[in-house]
């Protein structure tokens, strides 16, 4: 019988933000989305405090007590790096590992002997070397894995670690658990559940699994088979190619010259070209699209235009399409709130994927090559494409952005959790 875990970090944009700064550990913490406007990520602290996942931080911190807090800009250069760090250290010790999303891995220790402490020098070893605490779910099944992940984050009294490779353990926590805090059962499916009178796991469990799937096609069926530890899921060690790429931000201020927003697309294509390259990739479509404020009483303009090009993930090239494409969105007289770029198409980078190709591939692969190199190297964006601006007063609002510590060199040494 194949043996799952999920371990998953704690907390884990705080946690990365804790790491470098020891002044922010065991203290109320929330990081911030793009243009620091909601929360997104809460230390146990800030919960205690009733700060709110999407909560707006402006009205918060007007609170009693709300100035207690300390907030952080999303630094998303830092959470990926510290999420290969946590990749890293489990590829090492584990046989298998998937990753499902930046704080959460799949691992396979079918075979394992003493999970539960193998499972506990696992969390220990990652908090030494990539310095993010952590929570792990064992089960037969990735489901269970997921729900038992979930039970070690919420009780404490397990220090980090749930196994419910028994039944019998399984059976005493399916009938005190909502089916709603089942991986892979939504809002939609649990008021369908609740309609025929199933409230807890226990309750989806013993249903019959002809009316499962009558009621929740196939996708329930397998979600009902996985919690009685039939395994439907198997790791998967290979990401699905992915279907689209799509770089789209909120201004940090309103736009209304053309310049600045063909700056702003401009940089957004930019980066969706590195991504693309990163994968190994090639668009053969792009779309732009660009809009007013629906809440600020601007009158309302909404625009995207889509166009089929030869694929490719040349920066320069797909600068030169989105700008193209730019020209038939833009409206003078209008203040530019929000504005993309999406790829779409994509297909594996040299393949053969026409007769009369118009740009020289391998000059342009060199050339991209070397520009991501010098970009890894010194720090994103050290080379760049003119056109993406040098002021930038559209770039997100970030006023309390942390040090990029592992992946700037000049912001490396800022770090002090070594």
């Amino acid at each position: 019988m194949p043996t799952f875990a999920l371990i998953d970090g704690n907390s884990f944009y705080c946690s990365a933000e804790q790491a470098f700064a020891p002044e922010l550990r065991a203290k109320p913490l929330v990081v911030l989305s793009n243009n620091d406007g909601c929360a997104i990520a809460r230390s146990p602290e800030a919960k205690a405090l009733g700060v709110k996942m999407g909560e707006p931080w402006h009205l918060f911190r007007k609170r009693p007590g709300g100035q207690a807090v300390a907030w952080r800009s999303s630094n998303y250069a830092l959470y990926g790096d510290m999420s290969r760090r946590v990749y890293d250290v489990l590829t090492e010790r584990v046989p298998a590992v998937e990753p499902y999303s930046i704080d959460e891995m799949f691992l396979d220790l079918t075979g394992i002997s003493d999970l539960d402490r193998f499972c506990r020098e696992l969390r220990r070893d990652v908090r030494q070397l990539a310095k993010i605490p952590t929570c792990i779910g064992i089960g037969p099944t990735k489901t269970l894995a997921k729900l038992a992940n979930r039970i070690a984050k919420n009780t404490p009294a397990l220090g980090g670690v749930c196994d419910l490779r028994c039944p019998a353990d399984r059976a005493g926590y399916f009938t005190m658990l909502p089916v709603a805090d089942v991986w892979g059962i939504g809002g939609r499916a649990a008021a369908k559940l609740a309609a025929v009178g199933i409230e807890t796991i226990a309750d989806f469990v013993s249903h019959d699994p002809q009316a499962v799937r009558d009621l929740l096609t196939v996708t329930g069926a397998r979600v009902h088979a996985e919690l009685r530890g039939v395994s439907c899921l198997p790791l998967s060690l290979m990401a699905p190619t992915r279907q689209g790429i799509a770089v789209t931000r909120t201004f940090g201020s309103l736009i209304e010259t053309w310049q600045a927003l063909r700056e702003a697309v401009t940089s957004y294509t930019a980066r969706a070209a590195e991504k693309l390259r990163g994968e190994g990739l090639e668009a053969g479509q792009i779309a732009v699209f660009a809009h007013t404020n629906p809440h600020n009483g601007d009158p309302w303009y909404s625009a995207q235009r889509a166009a089929e090009i030869e694929p490719t993930s040349d920066t320069g090239a797909l600068i030169g399409e989105a700008v193209r494409l730019l020209r038939a969105v833009w409206r003078p007289g209008f203040r530019y709130f929000k504005a993309g770029v999406m790829l779409n198409e994509l297909t594996l980078a040299g393949q053969q994927t026409g007769l009369f190709g118009t740009r020289d591939k391998a000059k342009s692969a060199a050339a991209m090559a070397a520009m991501d190199a010098i970009n890894a190297r010194f720090g994103r964006e050290t080379l760049r494409m003119a056109s993406t601006g040098t002021a930038r007063p559209w770039r997100a609002r970030q006023q309390q952005l942390s040090p990029r510590y592992t992946t700037r060199a000049d912001e490396i040494l800022i770090g002090r959790a070594f």
